[in-house]
């Protein structure tokens, strides 16, 4: 009989074969481990220097995230910017909370605009809270919104960037902050541009305000609301000086019909919700950080290069005049209708009982030819400006205007006090200082370069 065969060398080649695959599994195991480790590790490491960059402390680095949000990078763009996120929540909430005892808590809508960036600072100085909203569209240069952003974001001012007809935005706004008050800013300006682009003006200054009162009309509690209207309303209004209680049906431009628009819908949101509103016409608003479609600030620039300008006639040969009206008189007008506004009467979109209604013409009270804003821009800058006078185009300007204040000194002490030569001297100063330009001024302005509420 046959012996068994001899496995034992068989067994030992398995068991050798079986350890080389454990082995080279355990490599591979520790391999991968280490892999994931470093692969994790990296992307920690990734996040915290985004996080770092993007969301700094509110009070240490604000001017550096001022400057990366300037640079508009595409990562702040896109996670800091957006509504929602505990950082950005912060921020709302920090901007918005007032430091004084029964301070307001402000939504300013066109915060990084002219007069809505001074109406922040303004606000914030006194110890309000303020958060501001604003699209920074390209209706004039956006570099300049920008810049006014960065002086804003230095003295804790945050906006938060999106449009008015988004309501999902103004919804979450609200949810995160019980507003006291909304200073309603934000529009499309300039008569002449309605002529080109008439959608927007219809988009922003109606469909945009009425998407904002129907989320202030559904809040708990209901915020008081003050907002622009426009000097331009009187359209071909005769009578003057114009006071509140002249006509209005008859705008000149759509720009005009869209603001007249605004009033009578204040109106029906008055009248159906309780929501209290207080309209402010302005007349001309110029001054530091202005906007660069109006006439004094392009009659600057081509002064300083050189360049013609179109002085304007009326088509019987008379003098255009304007109610020029200083940054800081229209500011101290802002906080005082805000200051005055009674509460909203509603809750929850249902109305509880009357709720204030108010218009007033915030103007200067001296309407000046446009042919003297001129002589004294060629004064404060020592240049004679090259005046091309023609007669004023048919496309919604009006000759003339003139405010009545007496309304809104009476209710809450509206007392413009800057003629139109300290104000320009104000601007032109401001004017050089922040493009950088070299040239000869007249002695006397007292102007802050940084600080748009420091001309006062």
């Amino acid at each position: 009989m046959a012996s068994p065969p001899d496995k034992s060398k068989t067994i030992k080649l398995e068991r050798y074969n079986s350890y080389l695959r454990r082995l080279h599994s355990t490599k591979i195991l520790n391999s991968s481990s280490k892999l994931l480790f470093r692969a994790t590790l990296l992307i920690v490491l990734v996040l915290i220097l985004f996080f770092t960059l993007n969301y700094p402390p509110l009070s240490d680095n604000i001017p550096n995230h001022a400057h990366l949000h300037h640079h508009h990078n595409f990562l702040s763009t896109a996670f800091f910017t957006s509504a929602g996120g505990a950082a950005w929540e912060k921020q709302v909430r920090h901007s918005s909370t007032p430091k004084r005892r029964n301070g307001l808590s402000v939504l300013v809508t066109g915060a990084a605009g002219f007069v809505g960036s001074h109406c922040s600072l303004a606000l914030k100085k006194r110890g309000d809270g303020v958060l501001g909203l604003d699209n920074f569209n390209s209706y004039y240069d956006p570099a300049l919104k920008r810049a006014r952003q960065k002086l804003l974001l230095k003295h804790e001012i945050f906006i938060a960037e999106g449009d008015l007809n988004d309501a999902s935005l103004l919804g979450k706004l609200f949810d995160v902050v019980p507003f006291t008050h909304i200073l309603h800013l934000a529009a499309q300006a300039g008569v002449r541009y309605a002529m080109q682009n008439p959608q927007s003006y219809v988009s922003s200054n109606i469909g945009g305000f009425v998407n904002l009162l129907e989320v202030a009309k559904a809040a708990n509690p209901q915020p008081a609301i003050v907002w622009a209207s426009s000097s331009s309303v009187y359209g071909l209004n005769t009578q003057v000086p114009f006071s509140e209680s002249d006509r209005t049906d008859q705008p000149a431009s759509l720009y005009a019909a869209t603001k007249k628009a605004g009033e009578e819908i204040a109106h029906t949101y008055n009248h159906i919700y309780g929501l209290s509103l207080t309209g402010l016409r302005f007349f001309t608003v110029y001054g530091p950080w202005g906007r660069p479609d109006m006439a004094y600030f392009f009659f600057t620039k081509d002064i300083l290069q050189g360049k013609p300008i179109d002085v304007y006639q009326t088509q019987d040969d008379k003098q255009v005049a304007r109610d020029f009206t200083y940054i800081d008189d229209v500011v101290k007008g802002c906080l005082g209708a805000l200051d005055t506004a009674e509460k909203s009467t509603g809750s929850g979109g249902k109305k509880k009982g009357p709720a204030q209604l108010r218009v007033y013409n915030l103007g200067n009270t001296s309407p000046v030819p446009v042919v003297n804003l001129v002589s004294i821009l060629e004064g404060l800058l020592s240049r004679k400006a090259k005046k091309h006078v023609i007669k004023m185009p048919r496309n919604g300007d009006v000759p003339y205007t003139h405010a009545n204040v007496t309304l809104a000194y009476k209710d809450f002490g509206y007392k413009p006090s800057t003629d139109l030569a300290t104000g320009l001297r104000k601007f032109v100063k401001w004017y050089v200082n922040y493009y950088g330009i070299q040239t000869s001024l007249k002695k006397g302005s007292a102007i802050s370069g940084e600080h748009p509420e420091g001309s006062a």
